[in-house]
């Protein structure tokens, strides 16, 4: 107690300098450092070295040194980057993903408090049906407030690259999205798209509250003019959420889920119908 009682007079004297030795502030350093590692990939989803070291200003060998530290501490995992269609020589790039623990890390105390207040919206008014409708209200005044920053983007974009525009807003807010065309159908009609978001969140939060990923496929909806549907989520326990965009002027093709269920299942970005049924 004494010893903490100095150190805290110590820190408010006037005047008075704590010292600090250089491997303290060399540790610091060292933190901070793997924390904006971290960070970037929980921004940007999965990512090589090469890619960390582009975004962050190090070098390769550095955020190889604090990826180690990562996964050393469960935080990170490596993987295999997948390629959608003709493949190069020579192995696949490895991509670092946060895992569970890691997501947990950055998380947990605002997923808590976020689960606490949506339960609360949904006991005000009795619970059951009515608390229901109440959290989807609430979910559909707070992503339709984030879609009026998208809308505006996607009116100067070309009607066919909407999706795209839309992948570039997300991203710009942290959701790392990313789009796939999907090959349709019958030839020579237009393809649709997968807009894909390798990162949530809000994934903890709409594990309890779905309403979360369906008040935002509607806002996808109606920013892109159009009836998407939901492949996945990372809520569901996807490693991916993907939603269906059809080309412009298309029907919609039936919903279907990537997890082996039908032999003709669309494979997500980041997943393949072949990962999906072994995942299951």
């Amino acid at each position: 107690m004494r010893e903490h009682a100095t150190h805290q007079e110590a820190e408010s004297a006037p005047g008075w300098d704590v010292p600090v030795t250089a491997a303290e502030v060399l540790l610091e350093g060292h933190r901070a450092t793997r924390d904006r590692v971290a960070r970037s990939i929980l921004d940007h989803g999965p990512s090589s070295a090469a890619d960390l070291a582009s975004r962050l200003g190090l070098t390769a060998a550095a955020v190889r040194r604090h990826l180690d530290g990562l996964a050393a501490a469960g935080l990170v995992e490596s993987r295999e980057q997948r390629v959608y269609g003709s493949r190069g020589r020579g192995r696949p790039a490895k991509v670092f993903a946060l895992t569970d623990g890691g997501r947990d890390a950055f998380y947990q105390a605002y997923d808590q408090l976020a689960a606490d207040a949506l339960r609360w919206i949904s006991d005000s008014v009795g619970g059951g049906k009515a608390g229901e409708e109440a959290v989807a209200a609430f979910a559909r005044a707070r992503f339709g407030k984030q879609g009026e920053k998208y809308l505006e983007i996607l009116r100067l974009a070309e009607a066919g690259e909407r999706t795209e525009a839309l992948a570039q807003a997300l991203s710009a807010d942290g959701y790392a999205a990313t789009v796939r065309r999907v090959p349709p159908a019958v030839a020579k009609a237009p393809a649709g798209a997968q807009l894909c978001q390798h990162h949530c969140p809000v994934a903890h939060i709409a594990e309890q509250f779905p309403q979360l990923c369906e008040a935002e496929t509607e806002v996808f909806s109606q920013l892109l003019g159009t009836h998407v549907q939901r492949l996945a989520t990372i809520a569901h326990g996807d490693g991916v959420c993907t939603t269906y965009v059809p080309a412009p002027g298309a029907a919609s093709s039936p919903a279907r889920r990537p997890a082996g269920q039908d032999s003709d299942a669309v494979p997500t970005a980041g997943t393949s119908t072949e990962d999906s049924a072994s995942a299951r």
